[in-house]
Formats: structure tokens, sequence, C-alpha cells
């Protein structure tokens, strides 16, 4: 395990490389290395490298290689007329703690690869003169972690054919060109997308922000995405969680949607929950560009707040099987465009959805929400069962909830019995609306202050409202509850 030296000012090819003191000047001394496993190259602070990096040797999992920096200062820079860095059947390599800019080709381009952590990486100004950032083609196991991808031409990231995709507490912005998507993944499997921003507001491309195709074993989740012309497009996946994302400023064409689906081929098995999807145009889109059949099974869409949208918070219509329940949709927002047809087949149930009026209340801070585990409990709301018309379902009592509550408080997706942890929404959505919830017949308002308790956020709050007048049957009047430490108050 031998650690090498590169300095582009004060090294020189002649030295052995092995020490500071002697370090080598440029990378073709390191390709002229036969690397063995728990090898490290590391670039020294402030230098900049005007050549590709070629990396032919394979680490082992327990003992990669490692390319990193020394010294203190700026991190070391790649600039490349080709690549950045470039590999083919390399494996277990960690790239860490360097920039990477202004090349004509990828940042990053590694194929036929396992076993990659990329770590702690700054991509600016890549593909100059081919489309490129980051790029992994057949593989397993890639992790991409708590890097910044820049102005790039092409994909921000782009990755095809691999088992295992970890994209951890990144930044990914303004990924420019004619097929450019801040992220995209083709036929992968094994993916996990969390705590990362994405953000394509300033990106001159006709395209979107997160692009999964034949995605399998997928969970997004967490991360902030915004702009582009739709948000996350998520086609023909099976077993794909999208949950806690806030997805705003999508739009540009009268189809844009935060999470879209149903194209491309099958699509089975999604949990939709608890994002916050505003400021653009369609909320969650189960469709396609053409006619073909697909198979669209198993769509489940709850717990979600819906703000701010032009179009529809849900939009089938292509033949689907799913349901959309527990949401909260504004007033301002129409709840859903499914066809006809589907109505009709009942396949794609609507129930037990909550209006948030307008204006209602008085914005509330991240502070006085006090949201880590508050949860609001719903009583009643409407439903559909056929395309009749709508009529209203009642839900369990005040009781028979506090007991399946208290019995398991959460749940194992945070909606358990019309339950929606305030957390999915996060500051902006509350900030934006205030905690007015109600439905299109019995409106009310919950002042922050009543949300948040005595200062330290600990108070119990228990409200209820008299029954209204409705347009519809009687229920029952809804009964609010916040749940906190585990209890149900």
């Amino acid at each position: 395990m031998t650690i090498y030296y590169v300095n582009s000012a004060t090294g020189a090819n002649t030295n052995a490389g092995t020490s500071e003191d002697a370090p080598f000047a440029s990378f073709s001394a390191v390709e002229s290395l036969k690397l063995q496993p728990g090898d490290s190259v590391l670039l020294a602070a402030g230098s900049v490298f005007n050549d590709q990096l070629d990396l032919k040797y394979s680490g082992t999992v327990a003992a990669p290689i490692t390319i990193g920096s020394y010294g203190v200062g700026d991190a070391p820079v790649i600039h490349s007329p080709n690549d950045g860095i470039h590999s083919l059947y390399a494996s277990n390599i960690v790239i860490e703690n360097i920039t990477i800019s202004d090349t004509s080709g990828a940042a990053i381009y590694a194929g036929y690869v396992s076993n990659w952590t990329v770590r702690n990486v700054e991509v600016d100004h890549t593909g100059l003169s081919k489309s490129g950032s980051i790029t992994f083609r057949t593989g397993s196991n890639i992790t991409i972690e708590n890097s910044t991808i820049n102005d790039v031409n092409g994909d921000g990231i782009w990755i095809e054919k691999i088992t295992g995709v970890t994209l951890l507490n990144n930044t990914v912005t303004n990924a420019h060109g004619t097929a450019a998507d801040a992220v995209q993944l083709n036929d992968s499997s094994n993916i996990v997308i969390s705590g990362n921003y994405f953000d394509q507001t300033g990106a001159v491309t006709p395209k979107g922000v997160l692009t999964l195709v034949r995605p399998v074993d997928a969970v997004i989740e967490g991360n902030t995405i915004i702009g582009g012309g739709f948000g996350i497009s998520a086609q023909a996946g099976t077993n794909v969680a999208i949950q806690d994302n806030d997805i705003s400023g999508y739009g540009g064409y009268s189809w844009s949607y935060a999470v879209g689906l149903g194209d491309q081929g099958d699509t089975r098995n999604y949990d939709i929950s608890g994002n916050y999807f505003h400021d653009g145009v369609w909320g969650v889109s189960v469709s396609a560009a053409g006619t073909t059949t697909y198979v669209r099974e198993h769509i489940d869409i709850y717990g979600n707040f819906f703000d701010d949208l032009t179009q529809a918070a849900l939009k089938v219509d292509r033949p689907a099987s799913g349901s959309f329940h527990d949401n909260f949709i504004a007033s301002d927002v129409t709840p859903y465009s499914i066809s006809p047809s589907i109505i009709a087949a009942a396949t794609f149930p609507v129930s037990d959805n909550t209006t948030i009026e307008e204006g209602a209340a008085t914005p509330a801070t991240a502070d006085s929400l006090v949201v880590t585990d508050a949860s609001i409990g719903l009583v009643s709301d409407t439903g559909f069962t056929s395309h009749d018309g709508l009529k209203l379902n009642p839900d369990k009592t005040a009781s028979d909830k506090a007991g399946a509550h208290h019995e398991n408080p959460i749940g194992e997706n945070g909606v358990s019995d019309g339950t929606l942890l305030l957390r999915h929404f996060g500051k902006a959505a509350f900030e934006k609306q205030g905690p007015a919830l109600g439905n299109g017949d019995h409106a009310f308002t919950i002042e922050a202050a009543d949300l948040a308790g005595p200062e330290n956020g600990s108070g119990i709050f228990h409200h209820e409202t008299a029954p209204q007048p409705l347009h519809h049957s009687p229920v029952d009047g809804p009964v609010f509850s916040i749940l906190q430490d585990g209890l149900l108050h």
C-alpha cells in the first residue's frame, strides 16, 4: 500500500513520487506505474493538471485504489482536452477531494466497473466538445456523494446498466443540452437517491431534472428538485418509492409534471408519498405519449401536499390501477383528472383527501411548527367509487383512531389511518400556506401557536370542530390531534 504524491508546480517525473518532498509532476508518471490494491495517488492542493488521468488497475473491496489530495489550499484541479478521469474495467476505486473543470469530455467516465465511490468532488464546466459530466456505464455498486456539479454540457450524472446506485447529498445545477437532465439513470437497479439538491432553473435544455428509465428497486427520498420541463420522470419501473421530496418550478409544457410514470414500458409497484409538489403544472401524471398498451398497476399515491399547480394534482389518462388517498390539496388546485373509463372501472379510487384553504392562516415559521414527529389526524373526507359522482365516506371514529395510533403511532410509511406527518412537507409548505386544513365541506384554521404549544414545543393539542352543514350526506365533524413523543393527544 503505497502513497504517491503529484505536484504540478514543484514535482518532477524523475522523482520517486513516494514523499511530499519528492513528488511526481504529471499524470504520465502515475500511469507508468502498476498501481496495487490499497495504493493512493494524492494530488497537491493548488496544483493544476492539464491532462487526462487514465486508471487501468483495480483495487479490492477491502483495499481500493484512491485518487485524492494532500496539503493545504484549494483542491487540485484537473483540466483536460479529453475526459478528466477515464477508466475501463478498473474496479474498487475511490475519487475524492478534487476539482474537475473545463474538460472537453466528461469529468469522469468509467465503463465496465464496480465498486466506485466519488466523494467530495467538484465538477464545473465540463463536456465542452462532447457531452459529459459524471458517466458510468455497465457495472455495479456506484456511489456519488457530497459532490457538486454545475454548468456542464450534457447530463450532470449519467448512469446506465448499473446494479447498485447511491446518489447521496449531492448538488447538481444547470446541466445544459438538447438531451440533458440533471440526472439520468437507465436500466439500473437497487437505486438510492437521497438528500440531493437538483436545480435546472438556469439550464438551457428542453428536458427535466431527474429521469429514470426502467428502474428496479429504487428509493428517491428527501431531495429538493427545482425547474426543468418536469421534476421526476420514472418510467417503466418496478418497486419504486418516491418519498418526502420537494418538487417545484417545473413547467414549459402542457404536460409538465412533478412525477410522471406509465410510459416506455410496464409500471408496477409505485409508492409516492410525503412529497411537496408546488409551483408547477400537473402533480402526479400517469400517462403516456402514445396508445401503446402497458401494464400500470399498484400505484399508491398518498400523504402528499399539492399547492399552486395550474393543472390537477393527479392525472390518470391511461389504463392503470392504484389509489389516491390521504393527500393535502390546496383549494385552488383541481384534485384530479381521471379518464371516465378508468373511473367507471373503479381501478383508481380517490378518497380521504383534505383541502387546504388558501390564505386562511398566518404563515408559520419552522420553529413554531415543531414538526419533528407531529401528526395531523383526519376523520373524514370525500371519495369516489364510480363515475356517477362524488360521495362522502366516513372514516373511523376518533376513539378507533386513538387505539390504532397507540398500537402503531406513526406507521411504517408515515401515514396510518389518515395520519400525515407534517415533517413530510417541510418548512416551505407551511410557511407558504399556514396550517389551515379542511376540505370543501368543512374548512377551518389551526393557528401555528396551537400546533407549537408552549415555547418548548411539548404542549398537548386536541381540537374538535362542530359538524358543519354538508352538500352531501352528513358525517361526523373532523377531529384533529397532535402525535408527539409516541402518544396521540
